[in-house]
C-alpha cells in the first residue's frame, strides 16, 4: 500500500519554508498532495490557479508531488485522495498553540487520519507569506525567502506600486 500524505495551506505565495516542508515530506511518503486551501471569504494576492502554478514550478523536481486545490474540509479531502497523514509545519511556539487546536478538531472529524508535524529549519523560522509580501511591496530582495519563480511573480505584482 502506498503511503499518501497531504500538505495543505494557502500558499499565498509559497515560500522556502513551505518548500522545505514539502521536500522533506516527499522523502517520507510515496505520494504527497500539496493542496491549496480555497477560502471563499478570503481574497489572496494570487489567484488559486496562480498559486497552483507557482507550486508546480517550485516542486517540479519532486516527481511524487501532486499540486491540487480544494474547498473541502481537509480531513474529507485527505480521505478522498486515500491519504493516511495530514502534514503540517511548525515554526514557533505561536504556531504550536494554533496547531494544537487544529489537530484536536481534525482528530474529532476523522481519528483514522494521522497528523504529522515537521519543524521548519531555523533558517526558515521567520519566513511567512505575509512577511514575504510585505518585503516585496517595498521592492526589497527576496533571495533565500522564496523560490525564484515566486520572486519573479511578486516583482510583477508590485512593479507598478
Amino acid at each position: 500500500m502506498k503511503k499518501i500524505a497531504v500538505y495543505n495551506g494557502s500558499f499565498d505565495p509559497v515560500t522556502n519554508g513551505h518548500l522545505d516542508i514539502i521536500e522533506r515530506a516527499a522523502k517520507i511518503f510515496d505520494i504527497l498532495y500539496v493542496t491549496v486551501a480555497i477560502h471563499p471569504t478570503k481574497v489572496g494576492l494570487f489567484t488559486i490557479e496562480q498559486r497552483k502554478e507557482l507550486l508546480k514550478k517550485a516542486t517540479a523536481h519532486l516527481k511524487n508531488v501532486i499540486v491540487d486545490s480544494t474547498d473541502e474540509l481537509f480531513m474529507d479531502y485527505v480521505k478522498k485522495v486515500n491519504g493516511q497523514v495530514l502534514i503540517r509545519g511548525l515554526r514557533s511556539t505561536t504556531d504550536f498553540d494554533y496547531e494544537l487546536q487544529y489537530a484536536q478538531s481534525n482528530q474529532y472529524l476523522n481519528s483514522q487520519i494521522e497528523i504529522m508535524y515537521l519543524m521548519t529549519k531555523p533558517s526558515h523560522s521567520f519566513i511567512s507569506s505575509s512577511v514575504v509580501k510585505e518585503i516585496a511591496s517595498y521592492h526589497k530582495p527576496l533571495t533565500g525567502l522564496v523560490p525564484e519563480c515566486v520572486e519573479d511573480a511578486l516583482k510583477k505584482v508590485y512593479q507598478d506600486q
